[in-house]
This record gives C-alpha cells, structure tokens and sequence, in this order.
C-alpha cells in the first residue's frame, strides 16, 4: 500500500484538486489503497494564524475579514468542482460550520486578550479538515470508492502545543484499528497532515509544515510500501533552485543525506519525515504533482552514488550562541550543566562547536531566549548573535577525503566563516555565517563542486 502527502501548493485550486484525483484515480495506485494525507489549500493556515493575531489585537473586523477571504477561496473551488447543487451545498454548510468555531473562538481571544499555543493549534488547524472534506468528496464524485478519515482519530499527541509529539504506540494501535480496515475494504482514505490530538481530546500541530511527518508517521504504522511526499518540485536538488537555477535533481539519496538537507534548509521535506521511515525501512519518495511522469527522488536506507559531494544547503534566521569561560578548562562535567539549561528551557541545539575555555551553538528560535540567556550567564561570559545561517555541505566518506575543507575554504574564501563544525558524522560539513551571505555561499559553493557546461540555454553537469 502506498501513503500519498499532497502539499498546499498541490491542493491550492479547483484545478489542482482535480490533478490529484486523477493521480489517486491511476488504477495500480487504486489497487493499493493508498492513505491520501492533506494539507490546506496553500496560503489558508497563514491566513488563520493571522486572524487569531489580528482577533488578539482586539481587531475583531479584520479578523473575521480572514475567515470571509478563506471562505470564499474554498466556495470557488466547491463551484468549479462540482456540478451537483446539493453536494455543492451540503459542502458549504460543513465549511461554514468550521468557520463559525473560528468565529466564536477570534471573539474570546479578543475579549480576552490572550491567544495561547493551545488556541493557535485549534485555530491552524482548521484548513486541512476543509481541503479534505473537499477532496474526499471529488474522489467519490469521481468514481474512486473513498472515505474521510479526521487524523485526530488516531494521530495522538502529547500536549507540547506548537509541535506536538506524537505518543507511538497509542498512535499505531489507532491507525490500525481505525485505518487499516477502510484499507482492507480497497477504499481510498483521505484524512489531514499536521493535525492530532491529546487523550484529553485536545487539538495539536506537528509544527508548520507537519504534514510530511504525518505521512510518514501513518506510514509507519501501517507499515506502507512506500511514503509518497508530493510538492511542487521534481524532488532534492543539490541546491534550493530558487537561489541556484541550474541546481540538478538528486534521483537517490540515503536516509541520512535526506535528513541532513532536510534539517539544514532544503524545504522540499520536512525535517522529521525521514524519522518513522527510518524505523521501519520504507522508501520515501518525493515526486512533483504538476510533473508526475518524473521519477522524482528517491529515499532509501543506502544510496549508490559515485559523487563525493551531493548538496549543499542553507538554515537562515537563526541565533548563534558563544559562551566563554575559564572554567571549562580541564573541569568535567561542566558541558553537561551547559546542556542542562537548555533542556529544562526545552530549546534544541542545531550546531555545536568548543574549544578549551569556550563553545559555540546555535538554536533556531527567539522564544525563551532571555530567559535561557540569563540562566547561561551563570556559567560564563554570554553573546548573542542573531540573524545567523547554517550553511551545510552535504556528501560522502568526509573523514576518508581528502581536499574538501580546502575546496569549500576557497570558494568562501570573500565570506566571514563564525563557526565551524565537522567531524561528527562522516556525510557533511557545517559553518555558520552572517544570514545576508547565505545564497552567495550556497551559489559559490555549488559552482565550485558542480561546474557546469552551458550548452544552448540549458545547464548541464560537467564532467
């Protein structure tokens, strides 16, 4: 069976939607009753998170403003799509049902005054249960003998609001009983990415973004053959193409190379999909919706490949830490108190990089800051850098190579380099810079290990 992630730009219009059903619709995919997870319509959960902002303002009219505008983009889309008057109606009546929830709830944020993580989730969250329901209904118009599942029925969380984590084994044993029977019925599911819930029956996130890690979760669970993650692009490329035009697509990576491009800026998949996939083996393949006769990329446990160097790879926006002191000298335990500041304020480590009396690092959020900031003085002299990137050299056999740091020095040899870290795994190279020289790194960087011969108007790899 297959697990298919359709991305907002993927479910962005009537037309889009349609391009699904006929993806879902192709007759071996229909034979393996593929779990379709959704996203919202693309821009829908920036418009909610900007109307509990707005309601929290005390804003009340622009606020529901948002929800007018949300309406009215899935409205046109349930027009287009459907002939049928009554199922055009019946469609409308549960989309406007969602919004009045909405409605009520932007009103006590805004008589409050407070809009909490565990109100923004209940708020966020709304646009995949309308894209689904849409969708859910086009397959059976369609022909494809389909249900609609709500992932809350069987994606369980804890109560981290924002980024929930999920519970495994509950979350296995509910996708099994209440999935997999739909499945051995030969039914296509359609249900929603990012969304969970607490045993309490509370609303979550997975965080933005989160519908590939859902995918990959219920992939998981049910043990699927294969996790499709369909988006906007033909798969991985050696580069964000936005920033290098002629970057080439990537046709098979490791689990581990997904995860280092992954977490250190390739958008295409979010960071935490490769986890469950891991796990249990299954191959995760990237395809592009409106290019679905690409091969796409495709991720395994081993990759062949004969390039030592595969990608590169930007994190922007983040904060670098470097904390000083000479007590680090010679004294054990002293990187463990460290550590365990950043733990009881629950903020992740990206990078890490120390010397004798002194260690870098970075972290990728502002909230907590001051707080943990504070808590750190204790231990030594604190600096602040904000506005930072990560910029991540991605490849093979680093330890057994030599040359790499020399070839990557040189082609940064005009940008400021704060940090360096390397060595801890034998596939990349990381360094830290300022963020407004972020695309001329991964630009200069990629013309350094991937040159190319241009031939007419289109880029070729060199050899």
């Amino acid at each position: 069976m297959l697990v298919m992630k359709f991305g907002g730009t993927s479910v962005g219009s009537a037309d889009r939607m349609e391009q699904i059903i006929s993806l879902c619709a192709d007759s071996e995919r229909v034979k393996s009753s593929p779990v379709v997870v959704l996203s919202a319509m693309s821009g829908v959960t920036n418009k909610l998170i900007a109307g509990g902002q707005l309601a929290l303002k005390r804003d009340l009219p622009a606020a529901l403003g948002q929800l007018e505008a949300i309406r009215q983009k899935h409205i046109e889309a349930i027009e287009q799509l459907f002939a049928d008057e009554t199922t055009r109606q019946e469609l409308i009546d549960e989309i406007d049902a969602r919004l009045d929830e909405l409605r009520a709830l932007y009103k006590g944020i805004s008589y409050i005054g407070e809009l909490s993580k565990r109100s923004l989730d209940s708020i966020s969250g709304i646009g995949e249960l309308l894209s689904s329901k849409i969708m859910a209904r086009l397959a059976e118009a369609r022909g494809i003998k389909s249900i609609w599942l709500d992932a809350r029925d069987f994606i369980l969380t804890d109560d981290a609001f924002g980024r929930a984590n999920p519970l495994w084994e509950e979350t296995a044993d509910a996708v099994n009983s209440v999935v997999l029977p739909h499945i051995e019925k030969g039914m296509t599911v359609f249900t929603q990415g990012f969304i969970g819930k607490t045993h309490d029956g509370v609303s979550t996130t997975l965080g933005r973004g989160g519908s590939d890690y859902s995918a990959s979760i219920i992939g998981a669970a049910l043990e699927a053959e294969e996790i499709q993650i369909w988006t906007d692009v033909d798969g991985m490329l050696s580069a964000d193409p936005r920033i290098v035009p002629e970057a080439h697509l990537l046709a098979q990576v490791s689990f581990q190379e997904a995860s280092e491009l992954a977490y250190f800026g390739a958008k295409v998949l979010h960071p935490l999909t490769i986890k469950p996939a891991v796990e249990k083996n299954i191959p995760v393949r990237i395809l592009n919706t409106f290019n679905p006769a690409n091969a796409g990329t495709l991720i395994t446990e081993h990759a062949p490949s004969s390039d030592t160097i595969r990608a590169v790879a930007a994190k922007k926006h983040i904060i670098a830490i470097f904390l000083s002191s000479p007590r680090m000298l010679m004294t054990h335990g002293f990187l463990a108190q460290v550590f365990a500041v950043f733990d009881r304020h629950k903020i992740p480590i990206d990078l890490i990089s120390t010397s004798e009396v002194s260690v870098a690092l970075t972290i990728d959020t502002k909230e907590g800051l001051q707080a943990l900031v504070a808590d750190l003085n204790e231990y030594g002299d604190v600096q602040i850098m904000e506005e930072v990137a990560i910029v991540s050299v991605v490849g093979r056999q680093f330890r057994v190579q030599s040359g790499i740091a020399a070839r990557v020095f040189k082609a940064l040899c005009d940008i400021n380099i704060m940090v360096i870290s390397g060595g801890a795994s034998d596939i990349n190279l990381n360094f830290v810079i300022s963020s407004e020289d972020a695309d001329k790194a991964i630009k200069q960087l990629h013309e350094e290990f991937f040159p190319v011969l241009v031939s007419g108007n289109k880029p070729t790899r060199s050899t």
